[in-house]
This record gives C-alpha cells, sequence and structure tokens, in this order.
C-alpha cells in the first residue's frame, strides 16, 4: 500500500464517529511504535513531523522511515507536515512526497490567513496534496509554535464557512480549549473544551472535517516514572481523555498527539539507565522508551480515539 491522502481516512472517520490518531515522528524508534501498535490494532494513522522534525533529522529520513512502515504494514499511513509556516515549507514537503500539509497562518488577520493558506491550497491540491488550515490561536509551546495564554483566541464560528469557502481547504483546525506542549493546565484546574463551539462549527460545516491540535493527556503514570528516575518535571495536567473522545463523536477526524509520546520515550529511556547503570547500548535503553511509546499510541487507538479496525 502507498502512502495515502487523508480524504478517505477522514470520510470514513465522521461517518463512523471516530478520529485518527494524527502522531509527530523525529525518529526511528517513535515511528516503529507508532505503526506497529496501529497495525496491530489495524488502524489508519497520520504520522506527522513539524517543522523542529524536520530540522533535527531531515525531512528525507523522516519520508523514508515511514516509507518502511508502509512497505510492512497494510494500513493506511498518511506523512503530514505539522505546522507549516509558510507556502515555502508547504511547497517543499508537496515536492517531496508528503501527502497531506498544514499551513498554519493563524497568528495572521483573519483576511490574511485566508490569502496564505488559499496560495497553499491551490499548489497543494495540483499535486494531489491535501491541506489542513488552522483559524483560532491555541496557546501553549510546542517546538518552533510559541503563543502566551492572553494571546489564544476561540475559533469564530461566524468565520468558518466564509474561511473554508475562500481557502478551499481540506480539513480545519480549531481552538476549543487545547492547548500545546505538556505544561497545558496546572493540578487543581479543570480543564474543559468548549464543546459548545464544536457543535456551533459543525451545524455551520455539516461534512466538514475538525481537526485538534494539543490533544495531549500527559498521562501522569510517566510524569510519576520520570520524576522518580531523576527527572524534575514540573507538576501538569492535560486535555481529559473522555473530552477528546466526545470531541471525535463530534465531527474531529484528527486528533494530534505529541508530548505524551515525548515523555513516554523519556521514561523509558530513564528507567532503564536506573536500572541498568552500566548499560551503554543504545538498543538498550531507546527499546524500553520505544516500549512506552507503543503501549501509548495502542491506548489512544483504543480508548480516545474509537479508530481500532477501521483500517
Amino acid at each position: 500500500m502507498a502512502l495515502v491522502t487523508t480524504t478517505e481516512m477522514f470520510k470514513k472517520a465522521y461517518d463512523g464517529g471516530y478520529a485518527i490518531g494524527a502522531f509527530n515522528i523525529n525518529n526511528m524508534e517513535i515511528v516503529q511504535a507508532i505503526t506497529e501498535a496501529a497495525a496491530e490494532l489495524k488502524s489508519p494513522v497520520i504520522l506527522q513531523a513539524s517543522q523542529g522534525a524536520r530540522k533535527y533529522a531531515n525531512s528525507v529520513y523522516l519520508r523514508k522511515l515511514v516509507e518502511a512502515a508502509v512497505e510492512l504494514y497494510d494500513i493506511p499511513i498518511c506523512l503530514h507536515l505539522d505546522h507549516g509556516p509558510d507556502f515555502k515549507t508547504c511547497k517543499d514537503c508537496v515536492d517531496n512526497g508528503f501527502t497531506s500539509v498544514m499551513i498554519d497562518a493563524s497568528s495572521e488577520p483573519f483576511e490574511k490567513n485566508i490569502e496564505i493558506s488559499r496560495e497553499v491550497v491551490e499548489y497543494a491540491h495540483e499535486h494531489g496534496v491535501v491541506v489542513e488550515a488552522e483559524l483560532g490561536t491555541l496557546a501553549g509551546v510546542e517546538d518552533d509554535v510559541a503563543v502566551a495564554d492572553d494571546k489564544a483566541q476561540y475559533t469564530d464560528p461566524d468565520q468558518v464557512v466564509e474561511f473554508v469557502e475562500k481557502t478551499k481547504c481540506d480539513s480545519l483546525a480549531i481552538a476549543v480549549g487545547t492547548s500545546h506542549g505538556a505544561y497545558k493546565f496546572k493540578p487543581g484546574q479543570n480543564p474543559k473544551l468548549r464543546l459548545d463551539i464544536l457543535d456551533e462549527i459543525v451545524r455551520r460545516l455539516p461534512g466538514f472535517p475538525i481537526v485538534l491540535h494539543g490533544s495531549s493527556s500527559v498521562p501522569q503514570e510517566y510524569v510519576k516514572i520520570i520524576n522518580e528516575h531523576g527527572g524534575k518535571l514540573k507538576d501538569a495536567i492535560g486535555i481529559p481523555e473522555d473530552q477528546l473522545r466526545e470531541a471525535a463523536k463530534r465531527a474531529v477526524c484528527k486528533i494530534n498527539i505529541d508530548s505524551d509520546l515525548r515523555l513516554g520515550m523519556t521514561a523509558g529511556i530513564r528507567e532503564h539507565f536506573e536500572a541498568h547503570p552500566d548499560h551503554f547500548d543504545p538498543r538498550q535503553y531507546i527499546g524500553d522508551g520505544r516500549q512506552y511509546v507503543k503501549d501509548i499510541v495502542h491506548h489512544k487507538i483504543l480508548k480516545v480515539l474509537g479508530s481500532d479496525g477501521k483500517a
């Protein structure tokens, strides 16, 4: 099976009331962990590379790693650019084998966001690639994306129809209370997604795929492992998984997960080093991190996304 776009994935997810996991990739072990879990559960999957990942690993390495997964597993796999900051970056990914790109001009004024997004859509569609755009701004920090709390804003339902019609984007990332990074909310806070805003957007854009960024849940068991084995992570909580599952039933077809994978990888490596201080073979300690990443993806597919058996 070749790399696919998200078009058919999202149609089935929308109609079926589930979401596709969009998991960020940075190296071979993360690609292996994600795709092994997805293949075992017969789930379609989106592997996405951020600007930071492309700087770290190079797009060619990432694409070849994903192509290896495509060769190994008979499940639909999409290779997606996460948070493309400009036309040049999106064009580079379109030209180099990505099947989906995101243009994030959400920090720009509304009309400028439309202009930039439309330019990317026109080029991508000419080459058979689909485009995700963003309206509204999430708070938080992750890779090259950094937005202060006072600069974040919910997506305005009054703008979504005009935005989609003018840009011709294939899916829309919205802001309804999620947040980038591992330090989303402090313990004691009660984070809640604005499902009322989501419902209003869905009412105005029936049948259109919606995307949630910043949807890691910061699983406390991995935070605990990290801190018990030499780490010093600050207390934080993420997006409750039951709310994400509810969003998936309401037209959210793509849910982005990155920070949780980083926590799993770090937990496995820290735990291994304390248990085996004599080890120096990366295959030993990174292998433990890979297993935790796989466990997390397995859990997300079954309990949050509902995409198992949908390949």
